[in-house]
């Protein structure tokens, strides 16, 4: 009997794995968090404006953020859309973002699976 823990721990395993191939340079832990929020938001299909994560406190300061989210487009995780007002930028996630969660979402799939 295949208890949740080792699925969990599987996928781990599998997800590390997928980590280490070659795609988009890696991301420091807030930056993840960062990712993950653009992410669910998107999934929610909310839009998510610089402004918006700007005002999350919890995340850092404005300038800690603004930082981050520079280097997260220049490595390739996120791309910023224009909105109806020019002042404003949306937060969305590129192409190779989205099929990293793919193969994330792969590793959760293959790590229910019995070994």
């Amino acid at each position: 009997m295949t208890r949740p823990a080792d699925i969990y721990l599987r996928f781990l395993q599998l997800a590390e794995a997928v980590r280490g191939l070659p795609s988009l340079p890696a991301l420091d832990p807030l930056e993840e968090r960062i990712l993950e929020l653009i992410a669910r938001t998107s999934q929610a299909q909310q839009r998510l404006s610089v402004r918006d994560m700007m005002a999350r406190s919890e995340l850092g300061s404005p300038a800690t953020l603004h930082a981050r989210l520079k280097s997260m487009r220049e490595k390739g995780w996120i791309m910023l859309t224009d909105t109806e007002d020019a002042r404003r930028k949306q937060l969305g996630l590129t192409p190779e973002a989205l099929r990293h969660f793919d193969r994330l979402s792969e590793c959760l799939v293959n790590a229910t699976k019995s070994p």
